[in-house]
């Protein structure tokens, strides 16, 4: 069994990160920008979307959105942070293409939608819609399992499976 490690037991020392986005897996290092692929950021994985809304990946709160909408940090019951970033350089569209649908410290729910984005818009642009969705505090986390499907949908299939230190 692929995640078979974690248990069934929840102690609190695993987090289950479900897909925020819908589209096509990528690993990080298939990515065009070098400061997700190298991983500068952290680890984790991206997806190629197939329609424009990111979700919460699990239960938990809004730690950070960015105010031009194209990235936000949620965090896990356990306290894990999770950056979900909408394309590559989107932050050049100043916001344009991106509507915010959280606040800060807003609890939220596996599924719960937290942005909206125009995917005409952004690769009209010229702008990568692939969306790098990482792990920030690397410190933190001993294993992650990664997902091998190839298309994940949103708030529902597993992404990664992350186990705390």
């Amino acid at each position: 069994m692929l995640f078979g490690f974690f248990g069934n037991n929840n102690n609190n020392n695993h987090v289950i990160i479900k897909a925020p986005v819908s589209g096509k897996v990528l690993s990080l290092s298939d990515l065009p920008d070098k400061v997700f692929a190298m991983k500068m950021v952290g680890d984790g994985m991206a997806v190629d979307p197939s329609e424009g809304v990111v979700v919460a990946p699990f239960d938990g709160r809004v730690k950070q959105v960015f105010s031009t909408g194209h990235a936000l940090v949620v965090e896990s019951k356990e306290g894990l942070a999770v950056l979900i970033h909408i394309g590559l350089d989107t932050v050049n569209l100043k916001g344009e293409g991106f509507t915010i649908l959280v606040t800060e410290g807003q609890e939220v729910r596996t599924g719960d939608p937290l942005i909206e984005f125009d995917m005409e818009l952004i690769s009209k642009r010229g702008y990568s819609l692939k969306s790098p969705i990482v792990l920030p505090e690397g410190d933190r986390i001993k294993e992650i399992v990664f997902t091998e499907e190839k298309e994940v949908k949103k708030g529902q299939d597993i992404l990664m499976k992350v186990k705390l230190k």
